[in-house]
């Protein structure tokens, strides 16, 4: 080691002598106590102080003195130079560690010689404090870097101060510094549940009754967590008085003890599970008896028989259990699943100790060795009897219609998709059958009434069936055959007539007629909502051929044609009810109404007209029932009424502000919630005189729902308006009926017009229909009035008014408007 010598001396003389002296070393001189704390300041690592006592400036005691306060100069060795034997007290008074003296004059080998053993002290404590160092270093680093928390804690271990060394891993585990574990105190970081334990394990340890104690125990962290360790506690012996003294090693268990739980709950939650799964829990080989290795309690509730009884076939095999009709599919259905490693899953039927079927299902997976091969077969097979019962009952009743026990629409649709798929050689035909005018007796007798003969209907068609025939109830009166695999046409026919027999024979006492349309699906129609639209055209069809009798009618060109008519006219009206500029065109025409008594033109009924590019003029009758059909009778009907006000308006203007205007409005349009609010808003908007509007409804209307009917045209004749019954004598009510109805006038149908000309007049009952519509407080008017005799005829029976070809053909709005002012003074 290096040594570094100061020597202190006013003597110039000295300190070169003592310099010289010492020349294998490193000297440092200073001339006064003032130089040599500048000195000791100032150098690092100055070993030996040669000091004299007696110096100028700053003495050798006050050297001393400031030497012994600075804690950097506690190994500093002293050899003091004085000539006073008296000082030797003093100087041991100032209780200086490796102090000699030597005193002068000084000999010089003397001194050199106490310098040699100085020096040899010196590096002896040097090589001692090296190796101490290493010792220390070599604690230090095991310490610190330890795999395990470490404490040793010197006096008792829950004393209030105790004096703690703690490694970094432990300050880690426990989420606190050692001063704060100081602080806190071992009682408070460790878990209630654990402290009584703990405080008796140490205890016991500090008795001596025991020589370690290990447990696991929750250490509490200040954010509140809670960390897991094993803990070590075994006794420390030193050298000194302390009470006691212990080591404390810790491992964090907390990812260990958290699989445990795990494990713990998955073990607890696998025997819930287990116990109350609906089924078995298996594991078999992989052969055909599916031989089973383990078998869960839920057999016995499942099978009927004990899983004992299962294990290794001792009584029989599961598949002896399995429904013969499935052993060899779930054989094949393994088989292949366990060749492409995916889980298994399939359904299959049982039949358990008392002989009972039942509904499983079955989900498993192989297991595999290294080689890949199977070694056995894991999974479950669970009670599926209810949900298969539920779904039998819901498909049920998706495929079928409840009041008939037929099947429905919804599965006539299904089956038709698949069999247009897979049975594309195969013939195929639907024959409609249209009940529509089972309606009357609803009205006639009430809906039980009616659906106990629809579901009669349903028993005799059904015996028609046969394995190429089935038969649904698509809607309420609407019945539908199925046919497949017949020879041709003709068949069809012979059918549909067999099918007419039968409903002659239900009908016969309440007369009911009904349509029958016949489509073959051709292998190329894929659409099914078009194929039963084609139907229903063909047996609606069928009933305006002949409403008395039953027609068949088969879905043709020709049919074709009209139903592609039917679509262009829609079209066609849609495009008017979205105002889209079209080069088709909604207008009206007015036929005037003639009042008998006064010869004077008292109103006109608007009619509507519809042209189409395509088509020209369109025949009203065809255009409503199309516009009816697709409810865009309701925007029509609302531009008509527009069209009718601003008539009225121009006939206003040139002050025939007496003469009215007759709209017919149908059954949807009056039924529909906003249509009177609506009209009231026109009327007004409009500036229009309600006693100048006529509604004419057909009588027909009251079938629907006579009271709310009737409720709805109070209404209108509160506000002024007057209401006409249309078409009066084709319908459905009788004069009885019209007595409970707020209308103002009858409209006599044509029909009894017409019959003026060749029935003997005496027999003509037109004029018993005015005479008791006068009764019951209602004006009359005559339809279709086209010649003198009829006009006649209805004046002798005092008919209130007439409209008709005698008296005008409709005619356009300005057409109209001069006819009125030709005839101002009246017609005939």
């Amino acid at each position: 080691m290096p040594i570094k010598i100061l020597l202190v001396d006013d003597s110039a003389s000295d300190r070169l002598i003592i310099k010289n002296l010492l020349s294998e070393y490193e000297v440092l001189t200073a001339c006064d106590g003032l130089e040599a704390m500048r000195i000791l300041n100032e150098h690092e690592g100055i070993n030996l102080l040669i000091l004299d006592l007696n110096m100028p400036n700053m003495n050798g005691f006050e050297v001393l003195e400031a030497i012994k306060k600075d804690e950097r100069f506690s190994k500093l060795r002293t050899i003091i130079l004085t000539v006073y034997d008296e000082l030797d007290n003093e100087i041991r008074g100032l209780k200086l560690g490796a102090v000699d003296y030597i005193r002068k004059p000084i000999q010089m080998d003397s001194l050199k010689a106490r310098i040699d053993v100085h020096i040899r002290l010196l590096r002896a404590e040097y090589a001692l404090q090296q190796q101490l160092e290493e010792k220390t270093f070599t604690f230090d680093l095991i310490f610190n870097q330890a795999p395990i928390g470490i404490a040793i804690v010197y006096g008792s271990a829950h004393s209030d101060k105790p004096v703690v060394i703690v490694n970094p891993l432990f300050e880690k585990i426990v989420g606190m510094t050692r001063e704060e574990l100081m602080q806190v105190g071992w009682d408070k970081i460790t878990h209630p549940d654990d402290l009584e334990e703990d405080l008796k394990n140490f205890k016991r340890l500090q008795s001596g009754e025991i020589n370690m104690y290990s447990m696991d125990k929750r250490y509490i962290k200040p954010d509140g967590s809670i960390v897991w360790v094993h803990m070590i506690v075994a006794p420390l012996n030193f050298l000194d008085d302390r009470h006691f003294n212990h080591i404390c090693l810790v491992q964090d268990i907390t990812e260990r003890k958290v699989v445990k739980e795990a494990l713990h709950e998955s073990e607890r939650s696998k025997s819930v599970f287990l116990s109350h799964l609906p089924g078995l829990a298996y594991r078999c080989n992989y052969d055909r008896e599916w031989t089973m290795q383990y078998v869960s309690n839920g057999c016995y509730n499942l099978t009927g028989y004990p899983p004992e009884s299962l294990l290794y076939n001792r009584d029989l095999s599961y598949n002896d259990i399995i429904s013969p009709e499935y052993r060899e599919t779930l054989w094949e259905k393994w088989k292949h699943i366990l060749a492409e490693k995916k889980p298994f899953k399939h359904e299959y039927e049982i039949i358990t100790a008392t002989g009972e079927k039942k509904w499983v299902l079955e989900m498993g997976q192989g297991v595999y060795n290294e080689k890949g091969e199977v070694e056995a077969l894991e999974g479950i097979v669970l009670d599926i009897s209810d949900r298969k019962a539920f779904e039998d009952a819901l498909k049920y009743s998706n495929e079928h219609d409840v009041s008939t026990g037929l099947y429905n629409r919804e599965y006539l649709v299904s089956l038709l998709e698949k069999d247009i798929k897979l049975k594309k050689n195969v013939k195929k035909a639907l024959i409609g059958i249209n009940l529509s005018a089972a309606q009357i007796l609803t009205t006639k007798y009430g809906f039980p009434y009616t659906l106990n003969l629809i579901k009669k209907v349903a028993e005799a068609l059904n015996r028609l069936c046969t394995d190429n025939r089935l038969l649904f109830h698509v809607r309420e009166y609407r019945f539908v055959f199925y046919v497949v695999n017949y020879k041709d046409k003709n068949e069809l026919v012979d059918f549909s007539n067999d099918i007419i027999k039968t409903l002659e024979t239900l009908f016969v006492t309440d007369r009911i007629s009904g349509g029958i349309g016949i489509l073959e699906i051709g292998p190329d129609q894929v659409d099914i909502d078009l194929l039963l639209r084609r139907l229903l055209i063909a047996s609606e069809r069928s009933i305006s051929l002949d409403g008395k009798n039953y027609v068949i009618c088969f879905y043709d060109e020709v049919l074709e044609a009209l139903v592609n008519r039917e679509r262009d006219i829609e079209e066609a009206l849609n495009r008017i009810a979205a105002d889209e500029k079209t080069d088709d065109e909604l207008f009206l025409q007015f036929q005037p109404i003639l009042d008998i008594k006064t010869n004077k033109i008292r109103g006109f009924e608007a009619l509507a007209r519809l042209r189409t590019e395509k088509f020209g003029l369109v025949p009203p009758l065809e255009f409503i029932q199309i516009a009816e059909k697709t409810k865009l009778i309701l925007p029509i009907v609302e531009k008509v009424i527009i069209k009718a006000f601003q008539f009225l308006n121009s006939m206003k203007e040139r002050g025939y502000d007496e003469v009215g205007v007759s709209i017919n409005i149908s059954a949807i349009q009056l039924l529909n919630p906003g249509f009177t609010d609506r009209l009231f808003e026109i009327i007004n908007d409009m500036r229009i005189n309600p006693r100048n509007v006529c509604i004419e409804i057909t009588e027909s209307i009251f079938t629907s729902d006579f009271d709310k009917v009737n409720n709805i045209i109070k209404k209108l004749k509160n506000a002024g308006l007057h209401i006409a019954i249309d078409d009066f004598g084709t319908g459905y009510s009788s004069l009885s009926r019209v007595n409970e109805l707020s209308v103002n006038c009858i409209k006599i149908d044509k029909y009894f017009i017409d019959s003026l000309l060749h029935t003997d007049l005496n027999e003509a009952i037109t004029s018993d229909i005015v005479s008791m519509a006068h009764k019951l407080g209602h004006c009359t008017i005559a339809e279709g009035v086209e010649c003198e005799n009829q006009l006649e005829y209805l004046k002798r029976h005092d008919c209130d008014k007439v409209q008709g070809y005698f008296i005008s053909r409709p005619l356009l709005e300005d057409d109209a408007i001069k006819f009125l002012e030709r005839h101002s003074g009246g017609i005939l």
